[in-house]
């Protein structure tokens, strides 16, 4: 584990920062470590798309404990505005600020706005804390916001500044390491991705899967870990609404620990599913192709 922060312009190289991640128990291929490296370096975001699963939001969660960092998230979803996602005022303060002048006697109008619309006032969301603060800014799912969403998006990282009409514009003085994720549940406009570095994360091959799951779970048997990834791999080639991603195999993995399983089975697999299959329509059609099917390699 890492005893003191390490700045992201002191990570010299993409195999540097895949030995770093895999100290925190995250494996990143040669194309995923030279993005971020190239994120670290030039300071511009890392926009991550790729299926449900695939690990973009763990490499967030990951480069915040590599570099000592705190992880500041920002969740994205329909509705999302500005004022969720930026700052608000924290109008509750500034009316008991004003009933507390009154009663004071004071009465100078200038002063009175000048006063509640003072820092102290403002409630600082997720991308106003992570210009403030030394910080990976995480901005999950991107692709469920609105697209007018995005726009609220530019500024910050274009230039990592956010205007605020009473206040002025307030500048990061050390921009955030900037993680974007996005599922392409639509396209995402130009105007944001050119703002960032892209990388597409695709399933792991059948030995990484393995190597995941063997770092991330030590305590289970080197078979069951391959047969987990071999089926998960299966069920990846079939025609499923939700195949399983990284995150599934993980889930399926420490559930066969916890029941004691040292090795995977049909009826095991059958009674297990949902640890990997979250649609009753996939369970179905596997169930109905066949599970010994799928453990043997289809």
């Amino acid at each position: 584990m890492q005893t003191a922060p390490i700045l992201a312009q002191d990570v010299d190289s993409p195999a540097t920062l895949a030995t770093l991640l895999e100290g925190h128990g995250y494996l990143a291929d040669e194309g995923l470590a030279t993005a971020g490296f190239l994120g670290l370096r030039m300071r511009r975001p890392l926009f991550l798309e790729g299926g449900a699963g695939v690990g973009k939001t763990a490499l967030a969660k990951t480069l915040a404990l590599v570099l000592g960092a705190p992880l500041i998230r920002l969740q994205c979803y329909e509705g999302l505005d500005a004022a969720q996602a930026l700052y608000d005022w924290d109008f509750p303060r500034q009316l008991l600020h004003l009933r507390a002048a009154e009663a004071a006697g004071i009465s100078d109008v200038a002063r009175l706005e000048a006063e509640i619309y003072d820092r102290r006032f403002l409630i600082a969301r997720p991308l106003l804390q992570a210009l403030e603060t030394r910080c990976v800014l995480l901005i999950d799912e991107v692709d469920r916001a609105d697209d007018e969403f995005e726009a609220f998006l530019l500024e910050v990282l274009s230039d990592f500044t956010i205007s605020i009409p009473e206040l002025g514009t307030i500048h990061a003085e050390e921009p955030p390491v900037v993680v974007v994720t996005s599922n392409r549940t639509r396209e995402v406009h130009d105007a944001l991705k050119r703002r960032c570095l892209y990388h597409w994360l695709e399933h792991p091959s059948y030995d990484r899967e393995v190597a995941i799951i063997r770092r991330r779970l030590p305590d289970v048997a080197e078979r069951l870990a391959r047969q987990v990834a071999a089926a998960a791999q299966g069920l990846r080639a079939e025609d499923l609404l939700k195949p399983p991603g990284v995150a599934e195999s993980l889930d399926w993995t420490e559930a066969l620990v916890a029941l004691g399983v040292r090795e995977l089975d049909p009826e095991t697999a059958a009674v297990t599913l949902g640890a990997v299959l979250k649609y009753r329509e996939d369970q179905q059609k596997v169930v109905a192709k066949g599970l010994a099917s799928l453990l043997n390699g289809g």
